[in-house]
């Protein structure tokens, strides 16, 4: 039986040493995969990073199209409104105000003039200087930038007449094609036809629109003396010197509704997208909540922070989407709402970036603890932070053409490089570190979030180049219809991303296997860092048999996972019928010796 034992443990020395050979080989060719690894990670990071940087620059948010606009007049003044409609959209204008504020002797002469256009960019990247000039035009003001116009006049002799709600037109104006720039004036054979209006003008409308297009509408408005005023056309005509001297102050609404309320059909898709957003979010939250309820004993501290950014992402969602049902029903948002919903979605922004760099960076996963980088993180997360709140204010209070906007799109594009630099470069170092644990689960989780981080940036570069050669690089802007495409998509891609974070790290009932474990770590790093000095201190040496220390009191090196695992098996699953009968055939011994002890005494 002793002889059984002996040759078991001989041949589990022997499987101990051949494995240590393999782990030896194994290592020296991972080193040299490493560290060649190592040595393109950084010219792969600095490429991508360079890409980044020019996504972040093309890359800016679009303002909702607002479709009821209050303006005070209490001049001589021209207006100037930009918006895509549908066809047949209704455009109303309004006035009011008190009498007491209106001078009795003053006339009103109000023009108008609607155009429409294929080219987007003729209509809403035209300054308002240039733009009134448009006023009357009735040529393009390029070959192939084709679209319609019509225009209108009002006369009102006092302002009693200017404040009375009416019907201004019996019917509507006719809108005519716009005649190509380089013909005489009247040479419109090629064209289309002028159309009328079945529908009768409802109180207060002066315009309907007679295609899905963007569209450029202009209102004059120009206080005359009662004598001076002619009416019609004559007073539309007439320039600043026969303006009033009168004082006069009166609120003028313009307004559009079509179809769909107040609603534009560049915005609608978007409108569509936050709403399916929203439900997406409400799923994501309330998956990672039943995940975190179920698994409750074995959560991670990663884990906390995904909540976190699916919280915020649903408030986010659920902001934008109320303000562009704001502006559906009532024409009109509210600023301090929209100026909450760019502060909140620069919030998710941050927290977002951050949440990719902790996990790269392994923490509570290959790292206890985030060590010196917890301040660099704080610092990149609150400039990202500042930078993206300011850009997000500026663009939609009207100001994002300023000096200050173009710093603060610099700054978010510097940042965006470092940070997609910075996580690179953690998930090569975490990948190493990984290879050289032999922590295959680990080691395969990070192997798929890089893959998705990869791809995420190879479909920013595909969708960069598709946006600049269909909305920059054109001379007439004529896919308006997707532009909600530039916004959706960004915030499309970092969902992808975070389902993928959510699947990858998810609670589950082997969620601590992703965990930090403290001392298998450690001992991995020492182990790692005294073998070279091992091998170098004993190569050439044969090595002898070895006898292997049964005393639990003694001290000794903890072994890895499998050999504990092993050694478990070994102690308490017996392998053969003689490990069963040992135990029995000692105890017989002991009751025989026993027997014979007592006998010798009473003897």
């Amino acid at each position: 039986m002793i002889s059984i034992l002996c040759i078991l443990k001989r041949g589990r020395i022997r499987l101990r040493l051949y494995r240590l050979d393999v782990a030896l080989s194994l290592n020296r060719t991972r080193n040299w995969f490493v560290d060649s690894t190592q040595m393109k990670m950084p010219d792969v990071t600095v490429y991508l990073s360079c890409w980044l940087f020019l996504i972040s620059i093309l890359h800016s948010g679009i303002r909702a199209e607002v479709s009821l606009w209050n303006i005070h007049i209490n001049s001589s003044q021209n207006v100037v409104f930009r918006r895509t409609l549908y066809a047949n959209t209704t455009i109303f204008m309004n006035f009011q105000d008190d009498l007491g504020s209106c001078d009795p002797g003053l006339a009103f002469n109000i023009s108008w003039y609607l155009r429409s256009s294929i080219c987007y960019n003729e209509v809403f990247n035209t300054p308002d200087n240039k733009a009134i000039n448009m006023f009357g035009l009735d040529h393009m003001l390029k070959d192939d930038w084709s679209g319609y116009y019509s225009q209108g006049y009002l006369y009102f002799d006092n302002c009693s007449s200017l404040f009375l709600p009416k019907v201004f037109y019996t019917d509507f104006s006719t809108h005519q094609p716009l005649t190509s720039p380089h013909n005489d004036e009247g040479s419109t054979s090629n064209q289309t036809a002028p159309q009328g209006w079945l529908e009768k003008p409802e109180m207060g409308a002066v315009a309907k629109a007679w295609a899905d297009s963007p569209y450029l509408f202009i209102v004059k408005v120009q206080p005359q003396q009662r004598g001076d005023a002619s009416g019609g056309r004559q007073g539309a005509e007439e320039e600043e010197s026969n303006d009033a001297q009168g004082n006069f102050a009166f609120t003028m609404t313009v307004e559009m509704k079509g179809p769909r309320q107040y609603s534009s059909p560049a915005d609608w898709p978007l409108m569509m997208f936050f709403m399916v957003m929203c439900i997406v979010y409400v799923f994501f939250g309330a998956l990672w909540l039943f995940w975190l309820v179920c698994y409750w004993r074995d959560l991670l501290r990663i884990q906390f922070w995904i909540g976190g950014v699916i919280i915020l992402g649903m408030l986010e969602k659920a902001v934008f989407y109320s303000e562009y049902q704001n502006i559906r029903y009532k024409g009109d948002y509210v600023q301090g709402a929209v100026v909450f919903a760019e502060l909140l979605s620069a919030l998710k922004r941050s927290l977002a970036r951050i949440l990719v760099l902790i996990v790269s960076l392994g923490y509570g996963i290959v790292k206890p603890r985030l060590g010196t980088s917890v301040h660099r993180l704080a610092a990149v997360g609150l400039l990202y932070l500042l930078f993206s709140s300011v850009e997000g204010v500026l663009r939609v209070t009207g100001g994002f053409y300023g000096t200050v906007a173009l710093v603060a799109n610099l700054s978010l594009s510097l940042i965006d490089s470092c940070v997609m630099w910075w996580i690179f470069i953690s998930l090569s170092q975490t990948t190493r570190l990984l290879k050289l644990r032999r922590n295959v689960v680990k080691l395969s989780l990070y192997q798929h979030f890089t893959n998705t981080l990869i791809f995420s940036v190879l479909a920013s570069i595909i969708f960069i180049i598709w946006t600049t050669k269909v909305f920059k690089m054109v001379d007439c802007q004529t896919g308006w219809r997707d532009l909600w495409v530039d916004d959706a998509f960004w915030r499309l891609l970092f969902s992808t991303i975070l389902l993928v974070i959510m699947v990858l790290l998810r609670p589950s009932a082997n969620s601590q296997r992703f965990s930090h474990s403290p001392l298998l770590d450690e001992d991995d790093e020492e182990d790692e860092a005294k073998e070279p000095m091992l091998n170098e201190a004993f190569e050439g040496m044969k090595m002898r048999g070895t006898k292997i220390e049964t005393n639990g009191s003694q001290s000794q090196k903890l072994l890895s996972k499998e050999d504990e695992d092993l050694k478990w098996v070994e102690e308490n699953i017996p392998t053969t019928v003689a490990d069963v009968a040992l135990p029995v055939m000692l105890d017989e011994e002991e009751e025989i010796l026993k027997t014979k002890m007592e006998r010798s005494k009473m003897e």
